[in-house]
């Protein structure tokens, strides 16, 4: 029982992080599909969703309104959510009129506001970001160029983050970002990336339909509706979005297992997307995104399996694993800042990673009963 358990343990591990990667490898080598990109401007409105975001609103506004882009194709939706600072008053004097503030009354976070920034959007297409992101000069030209072919719905860009007050912790990302912006370069080029960035992407507001309040990553949901409809969603590594934010290792933590909670909770509530007659990217989101909810519950069964077992074969086996392991714990040792720092910070982020997999369905399933608690209180 023992073996049975280690092999599909370690079975389904090379398949989540090599195996998969090399069959989207082939198939992009054999069977790739092509975009017909054109640099041809159409008129975007930009849906931004703010709260006390004072300090940061000005240069965001200043960063979408000075994008080389054509000044009478661009417009910036301000969605306020349950804003009490000067947010508002220093949009209003910064943007003019080529910005637009909705007065909605009070909104149920930020996937409402997003459903009412896209019902007041005057044009067709629809970027979506954050307010202390800036996008690269040409960022919206790079998103939009690709709607010239009407297979696509939906554009995500790129996010570069540079390094904030733990620099570990980003270099550990950043190694991470690597590999996953490989895969989804690959993704992008046999059909359709699984999700998008949600610092920046775009979407046909056509193909828009409102999303759940309660939805925790809308870069989840709204892609994969798109590409349910018919249409691809394509990675774009030349639009670009920058964050110079200073994260600690909580933070960052945190951020991560609400993104997991919101996979969990897409995959939960759209049923179609576990329909592979209905989903055409149902393997990219079997092998990319819901794999890896479950890699460390794998990555625990390797290990208790593999002590059970003791030819040589499976001792050396437990002995590269609990070295791997063991690796973690030397980021506190004086060999975090030695020529194998670099391969220290991987294994950790990896680790963090995968605890805010574990950390990521606990938020999920308690949600309902922190929205019942929140509800009562109100």
């Amino acid at each position: 029982m023992a073996q049975t358990i280690f092999i599909i343990s370690i079975s389904f591990l090379a398949y989540t992080y090599a195996v998969y990667p090399l069959i989207i490898l082939g198939w992009r080598i054999f069977a790739p599909r092509r975009v017909e990109a054109r640099y041809s401007h159409r008129p975007v409105s930009v849906v931004l969703v703010v709260r006390n975001d004072e300090d940061f609103i000005e240069e965001r506004l200043r960063n979408i309104l000075s994008q080389d882009y054509p000044r009478d194709l661009l417009e910036v939706v301000l969605v306020p959510d349950g804003t009490t600072d000067r947010t508002l008053e220093v949009a209003r004097s910064t943007g003019g009129s080529r910005v637009r503030i909705l007065e909605t009354g009070p909104i149920a976070g930020r996937a409402d506001a997003i459903n009412r920034g896209v019902a007041a959007a005057a044009n067709d297409i629809v970027v979506f970001g954050e307010v202390r992101q800036r996008f690269g000069e040409s960022a919206i030209a790079e998103l939009t160029a690709m709607f010239h072919d009407r297979a696509v719905g939906a554009v995500s860009g790129q996010l570069i983050v540079r390094l904030g007050s733990d620099s570990d912790m980003r270099e550990g990302v950043g190694a991470y970002w690597k590999y996953e912006r490989a895969l989804r370069s690959l993704e992008s080029r046999v059909d359709s990336v699984v999700g998008a960035t949600r610092a920046i992407y775009a979407i046909r507001r056509e193909l828009f339909s409102p999303i759940p309040a309660a939805t925790i990553i809308d870069n989840f949901l709204i892609p994969m509706r798109v590409i349910l409809r018919g249409y691809r969603v394509i990675f774009v590594p030349r639009a670009k979005a920058y964050d110079w934010r200073a994260e600690s290792r909580t933070r960052e933590f945190r951020r991560k297992a609400r993104t997991l909670a919101g996979h969990f909770q897409v995959i939960v509530s759209e049923r179609s997307l576990l329909d592979p007659r209905l989903n055409p990217v149902f393997l990219q989101m079997v092998s990319h995104r819901l794999t890896r909810l479950f890699v460390p519950y794998f990555l625990v069964a390797a290990l208790v399996s593999n002590a059970f077992l003791f030819d040589p074969f499976y001792r050396v086996t437990l002995f590269i694993q609990l070295l791997f392991y063991g690796t973690i714990l030397l980021a506190f040792t004086p060999l975090a800042s030695s020529r194998v720092a670099g391969l220290i910070r991987a294994v950790r982020t990896f680790a963090v990673l995968n605890a805010a997999a574990v950390m990521g369905l606990w938020v999920y399933l308690l949600r309902p009963a922190q929205n019942d608690t929140q509800r009562r209180k109100r």
